[in-house]
């Protein structure tokens, strides 16, 4: 049946199409008013046909109850047609597609939940110790359990030696939910804690998604865990998931794979290898070594059998990813044996496969060395049942050290912001993600090749950056426009900012279970080195919305390698740099040597606003909890008060500033608003935006009040109590914007373009319009202000605005410096590529400012650019 329709969305894969059977989950933008919760998608190929069965459920809505966004799962099965689109139905759309017949089987009782996948069939525990009763294929048991597994180290003194302890740490299920169940996908959340294997400690809460699709061999896992321990005492040795498997046939027909920098290790435990292997047996051990099924024949290859039985039997295998630029491959005969180095090498894929006659479990760690110490395990594949080991943090590594780097603040020296410590991790939380695949032989090179790309750059479906920006998906922001020599060399600037960031990200090694997806905050040019050990200006987190800044970069241009990016920096900042439980429940850290070490901890880190972009485009559930932990944020701040080092205790529960405190809450607000439909967080919008419509000058007033969050409402105590610019540059107008869009309310847009105006006023205007309430110099670092600026320029048709924005953002050394071109060779640990000036605040901002401005006052801007060198003429001209 075709259902092509003239209002198709197409869609496109966001890197290289899937090069094997692939499940799909997707998001797509809606206008208000154009999907209705009632009507039917279809996926449609080239032809107008349907081109496999859609799953699909609305993850945010409009005011007027339309969808906001859609979220959609499907199958990408060998031969579909390259290119989809997203059709309404025409009349009632079947779930599944008639010439599909695999859908998911899910049955669940007080014990367990079965999934059958059409393919394969994965039995959970809903208690004990293994979450994973068993996985099988065509009625044989490929896995016979799976657990997660810590181990703890803690270290003492006796009798003056020092003593270190080793503990093993097992999952506990708390409890079992199924939180989708096909047809297509099918998603199940196991939340539990770490249990002690002979006490009664139980640490370090988890929760396990696995993620299942009709019709395939796989399945996706999601880890979560936060930590609760004593860095002091708790130090992590080993974390991972462990997987049992039964081992059938002779040990020269079991496999074992790891992924190299390009190729495969590939062995036996026994290996057919020997002195005497030549001819046939030279042609079997290559067959052997293909991961094919081997024989022999009684009587003639007698011999050769005897050889077989003399050689060493390897039991134990594991490869090592110590660091970004290193892992080794090692092998050992037994427990009471050397462990004997077999390879070594740069960069792991971080895929294995282990497995024996009828089958095995191929398994890995995305970003495995990304996030190193990683590791991958294979234990007693001799025996009748082996063991399979991810790790997420290598047992093989140092152990985990979550203590701060000192033991007091260094706030005027370093900018740590806060006298109080507050360093601890307790809360913080960290995700990994990991794939395995129920396999019927050991796979080929062009198998494992397959899914090895799938468990490092997994498919997903986009669609075209018009699309979103017609859509209006987050807000205002410009497509690339390259029309005008001016717009080009800015277009060329923006992604050169982007290009060096991407190669620092490389050159510095920013990477780490702890660090990666994290950008550093400001540059040493003595050292020739980021600011890595200077209070407040190494890690940057989440400060001045470099999440915003990468995502609006990727949704304007489609590149899959900032979507990368972005990806990686929302799965770092919304869990390490964020507490999800605890004394800072919803609020994170401003950026520190250590990312969870400033005692600045604010909502602005954990908003939002932040990290809706990957939910809405990828529907991804961990990004979901994490914007339910903080919608209640600002209940928080009357243990903390943001202001707590300028206002005194008062009347007030607490003291906030408009941003960005009440940006952040407003941001989360928002998000659960659009979510679920919840009117009461609405309504607190609602409320704070009445308080500042009231205060003497509405949104240029203040921007400090006294707060209680139980009513929503805010107090003014003055019209000019602290500086501007950190209400502006945290993210706080794209969220207005959006929110403005929503709420249509005509005096709020009206506040918001008053005070982009106001911003960049000289002294004189602005005492004329506050009758000299307001002091200038509480408008600081004008680059900041250019969203804002630009909006106000844009609403009240003002062309002298218009050109101080564009005044300002031309003027900046970003817009005036291409970076590749400016950078120097210097000499660090290794030659470097440095940029002296740079520091990501203002790259974020400039660039995302920029973005802004390109949409909302292009006409403003000059034909071409002033460099630096035509502006230092004309000044000194003018002299």
């Amino acid at each position: 049946m075709s259902t092509q329709a003239s209002n198709a969305i197409p869609l496109r894969w966001l890197g290289e199409p899937a090069s094997m059977p692939t499940g799909l989950t997707w998001g797509i933008p809606w206008r208000e008013g154009e999907l209705t919760p009632i009507d039917q998608l279809t996926l449609t190929d080239e032809n107008g046909d349907e081109a496999a069965a859609l799953q699909s459920w609305w993850t945010a809505y409009w005011p007027d109850g339309s969808v906001k966004w859609s979220a959609h799962a499907a199958v990408r099965a060998n031969g579909d047609a390259a290119k989809w689109s997203i059709n309404k139905a025409k009349g009632q759309a079947d779930n599944a597609k008639p010439s599909e017949p695999k859908q998911i089987e899910l049955t669940e009782n007080e014990d367990t939940i079965r999934l059958n996948t059409g393919v394969m069939v994965l039995t959970l525990n809903k208690q004990g110790i293994q979450l994973i009763r068993s996985i099988e294929r065509q009625g044989k048991e490929l896995c016979s359990g799976g657990r997660l597994v810590c181990l703890k180290e803690s270290v003492s003194r006796l009798f003056g030696e020092r003593v270190v302890k080793e503990e093993e740490f097992r999952s506990t299920i708390l409890r079992t939910t199924v939180e989708q169940s096909g047809p297509v996908r099918a998603v199940i959340r196991i939340d539990g804690r770490h249990a002690h294997t002979a006490g009664s400690r139980q640490w370090l809460p988890f929760t396990l998604r696995l993620y299942v699709y009709a019709g395939l061999e796989s399945i996706r896992l999601v880890h979560t865990f936060n930590y609760d321990g004593n860095p002091h005492e708790d130090y992590i040795r080993g974390l991972g998931i462990t997987f049992q498997l039964p081992m059938r046939g002779p040990q020269y027909n079991r496999h074992i794979r790891f992924a190299g920098d390009r190729g495969w290790f590939s062995e036996s435990p026994k290996t057919l290898h020997t002195r005497r292997t030549k001819g046939k047996y030279r042609e079997l051990f290559e067959r052997q070594t293909a991961g094919e099924t081997v024989s022999f024949e009684p009587g003639a290859d007698d011999y050769f059998a005897g050889l077989l039985d003399d050689s060493a039997l390897w039991n134990d295998f594991k490869l090592v990813q110590d660091s970004s630029e290193q892992y080794r491959i090692w092998k050992r005969t037994g427990a009471d044996c050397c462990w004997l180095k077999c390879a070594e090498g740069r960069r792991s894929g971080g895929l294995s496969y282990v497995g024996s006659e009828g089958g095995g479990l191929a398994g890995g760690i995305r970003n495995f060395w990304r996030k190193a110490p990683a590791g991958i395990e294979a234990r007693r594949m001799a025996e009748q049942e082996a063991e399979f080991t991810l790790w997420f943090w290598s047992p093989d590594a140092a152990s985990m050290d979550l203590r701060h780097y000192d033991t007091r603040t260094h706030v005027e020296s370093s900018y740590e912001g806060a006298e109080e410590l507050r360093a601890t991790p307790y809360g913080i939380a960290n995700t990994s993600e990991a794939m395995l695949w129920c396999l019927e032989n050991t796979p080929n090179p062009e198998k494992l090749a397959q899914m090895n790309r799938e468990l490092n750059a997994p498919s997903q479906l986009i669609c075209e950056p018009e699309y979103y920006q017609k859509a209006g998906a987050f807000g205002i922001w410009s497509l690339p426009d390259r029309s005008t020599a001016a717009r080009a060399e800015l277009e060329d600037r923006l992604d050169g900012i982007i290009a060096f960031y991407q190669a620092e990200v490389e050159q510095r090694k920013w990477y780490g279970f702890w660090d990666y997806g994290d950008f550093m905050h400001s540059y040493d040019p003595v050292r020739h080195v980021w600011n890595y050990d200077l209070g407040g200006c190494a890690w940057q987190n989440t400060e001045l919305a470099p999440n915003m800044w990468l995502w609006i970069m990727f949704l304007r241009s489609g590149r899959e390698d900032i979507f990368r990016l972005a990806e990686a920096m929302t799965r770092h900042t919304s869990e390490v740099d964020v507490y999800h439980f605890g004394e800072y429940a919803g609020l994170g850290s401003r950026h520190n040597v250590v990312h969870w070490g400033c005692g600045c901890k604010e909502a602005r880190i954990g908003m939002a606003g932040l990290h809706r972009y990957y939910y809405y485009l990828t529907a991804d559930e961990r990004i979901g909890d994490m914007m339910d932990e903080v919608r209640d944020s600002d209940y928080t701040t009357v243990n903390l008060d943001p202001m707590r080092a300028y206002f005194p205790n008062d009347e007030h529960p607490t003291h906030i500033r408009v941003g960005p405190d009440w940006a952040a809450f407003s941001s989360n607000w928002m998000t659960r608003w659009e979510r679920y439909g919840d009117t009461a967080y609405r309504d607190k919008i609602l409320v704070g935006i009445d308080c500042i419509k009231q205060a003497n000058f509405r949104l240029i007033s203040g921007p400090t009040y006294g707060y209680d969050p139980v009513t929503g409402r805010l107090t003014p105590m003055g019209d000019d109590n602290w500086g501007r610019h950190l209400a502006i540059c945290m993210g706080g107008p794209q969220v207005w914007f959006e929110l403005a869009g929503m709420l249509k309310d005509q005096e709020w847009e009206e506040m918001l373009a008053e005070f982009g105006v106001f911003y960049n006023l000289p002294q004189e205007r602005k005492d004329a319009i506050t009758g000299g309430a307001i002091s200038h110099g509480r408008f600081e670092h004008p680059v900041l202000s250019i969203a804002i600026t630009a909006y106000g320029a844009a609403y009240k048709q003002d062309e002298e605005t218009a050109q101080t924005a564009w005044k300002v953002l031309l003027g900046n050394p970003f817009a005036q410096t291409d970076l590749q071109a400016q950078a120097r060779t210097v000499a660090y640990v290794d030659e470097l590529q440095e940029i002296d000036w740079m520091n990501t605040n203002e790259a974020a901002q400039w660039s995302l400012n920029t973005i802004i401005a390109l949409a909302l006052i292009p006409d403003a801007l000059p034909e071409r650019l002033t460099n630096r060198e035509e502006q230092e003429d004309e000044s000194l001209a003018q002299a």
